[in-house]
């Protein structure tokens, strides 16, 4: 197993050495460790140009049509076996720099327009997309907070989920390390390297697995799927209609000798965004929204420019 370590924090801090420790127990279980810290590296947001999509489209490799260092960690992703993610919390959720990774590379690497795609290519005999983007990695986030309460951190690991989303990766843990403030050090804690161990060995012992077979490391949350702690409730909803609002999966609601339970059926767990009939449903919503869009876009070809005229040129009104 080739497993890669990302820190999205600052180097030589805990974001570093929590990973490192995960990648040391790795290392003596038998995987190849790579360790990548982003700190230094120019990952900029998403200019929703939609290069990437539109040069698979028409026979070519998905490549964002920015130039900076985002490319450099989008190669090393798609050459492991299995990754870890580590990001501090500054305020309530991860740091920024992943979530501009995360919106780059997400939508761009989505496996259902991608699998598409590859059949098309195949049926043709045409050049073929890059086959790693179609191997099922394993996935595992460290959340990494200084507070001491766990709510100035609880959007931590939610933040990261989209992460493996859009590829259907196969998730097999976290951790949600908080109040690393009075710790000053992770290595001062013993426990806590002990957890990050546990982790490195784990993730290790994950090789060949199926989703089915892998075991969750960590908090098991909520939610069946990517274990969540969050639940969404829309006001006066039923009990048997709540949400988990990262994998988009209804479930039932229900309090036992006073504790909150909450079902997802088999059916709903296998429509999460992370799995293969979340990303085709979503895919078929895509297309179908085009097949609405157009029409009416042909539909105003002659009143466009009259409609759009009270906003050209706004800013240059202030």
């Amino acid at each position: 197993m080739k497993l890669l370590g990302i820190s999205f924090g600052r180097k030589g801090r805990s974001c570093d050495i929590i990973t490192k420790q995960v990648l040391l127990a790795a290392k003596e279980a038998g995987a190849q460790v790579k360790f990548i810290n982003t700190i230094q590296m120019d990952i900029g947001h998403c200019k929703s140009c939609a290069a990437c999509i539109a040069g698979r489209d028409r026979g070519g490799q998905i490549t964002c049509a920015l130039k900076d260092d985002y490319h450099i960690l989008e190669e090393a992703v798609l050459d492991a076996d299995a990754i870890i993610v580590t990001a501090p919390v500054y305020a309530l959720g991860p740091v920024g720099q992943l979530k501009n990774f995360i919106d780059r590379f997400g939508p761009a690497h989505d496996i259902a327009g991608a699998t598409h795609e590859q059949e098309k290519r195949k049926a043709a005999g045409a050049a073929l997309l890059d086959e790693r983007m179609f191997t099922r990695k394993y996935v595992g986030y460290i959340s990494v907070g200084g507070a001491i309460t766990h709510n100035w951190v609880s959007m931590g690991l939610p933040g990261f989920k989209m992460f493996a989303a859009s590829s259907c990766w196969i998730p097999v843990g976290q951790m949600d390390v908080w109040d690393m403030g009075r710790r000053a050090n992770p290595a001062f804690d013993a426990e806590l390297m002990a957890q990050a161990g546990a982790f490195g060995r784990h993730i290790a012992g994950c090789e060949g697995k199926s989703p089915a077979a892998v075991e969750w490391f960590g908090d098991e949350g909520i939610c069946p799927v990517c274990h969540n702690r969050f639940i969404s409730i829309d006001a006066g909803a039923m009990a048997d209609d709540v949400e988990c609002p990262l994998c988009g999966i209804h479930g039932s609601l229900e309090i036992v000798d006073g504790k909150i339970r909450v079902a997802f059926s088999e059916k709903e767990q296998n429509r999460a965004r992370g799995r293969w009939e979340g990303q085709l449903e979503h895919y078929n919503e895509i297309n179908s929204m085009i097949e609405t869009a157009i029409p009416k876009l042909m539909a105003h070809k002659e009143d466009m420019k009259e409609l759009m005229a009270p906003y050209e040129g706004f800013e240059d009104t202030y």
